[in-house]
C-alpha cells in the first residue's frame, strides 16, 4: 500500500516526511563502521542548500546559538540545522525547521525536550519566524541561553 497523502489515506506520510525521515535514518548511521563526519560542516552545508529567506533565517539562527550557546555542538537533525548538548548524551535542545522543508508558510525555530525552557505548566517550544529584527533576535538570544543553560 502506497502512503501518499495525495490519494487521501489516513495517517499516511507526506513525500516531504518521508524525505525527513530517510535523512535522520542516514544520520543516525553516520558514525557507525567509519569516520564519522563533521556535523558542524553538515549542519552549514544544509543551510547552504537553502534558498531566499529560509537561508537567511538559518544563517542567523547559527550565529546567534554560536554566539549565546557557544558549548551546543551544531549537526542536523531530519536534515535540518540543529543544536545538541556536547558529549555522548548529545540531547537535542533546539532545530531551525525552513519554511520550504515541509512547505508551511513560515520557517520554525523549536525546542526539544532537554531545553531548559520550563515555565510553571506550560510554555512554548516552536516559534513561527518570518524574519530577524532586532527584537527577534535578543528573544531569540535569551531563549538559546535558557535552554542550554
Amino acid at each position: 500500500m502506497s502512503a501518499n497523502t495525495s490519494t487521501g489515506q489516513q495517517g499516511a506520510f507526506s513525500a516531504e516526511e518521508r524525505a525527513a525521515m530517510k535523512e535522520r535514518a542516514k544520520e543516525a548511521k553516520g558514525g557507525r563502521g567509519r569516520a564519522k563526519a563533521d556535523p558542524e560542516a553538515d549542519c552549514l552545508a544544509k543551510i547552504a542548500e537553502m534558498e531566499g529567506t529560509d537561508r537567511v533565517l538559518a544563517e542567523g539562527i547559527h550565529a546567534l546559538v554560536k554566539a549565546n550557546a557557544p558549548q551546543l555542538i551544531a549537526k542536523t537533525w531530519y536534515g535540518m540545522p540543529a543544536y545538541a548538548q556536547p558529549g555522548k548524551s548529545g540531547k537535542l535542545i533546539c532545530f531551525f525547521q525552513p519554511a520550504a522543508k515541509f512547505k508551511a508558510r513560515y520557517a520554525t525555530l523549536g525546542f526539544d525536550g532537554a531545553a531548559a525552557l520550563d515555565d510553571g505548566t506550560m510554555w512554548p517550544t516552536a516559534f513561527a519566524l518570518t524574519e530577524l529584527t532586532p527584537d527577534t533576535e535578543a528573544r531569540i538570544a535569551a531563549l538559546v541561553k535558557q535552554a542550554a543553560s
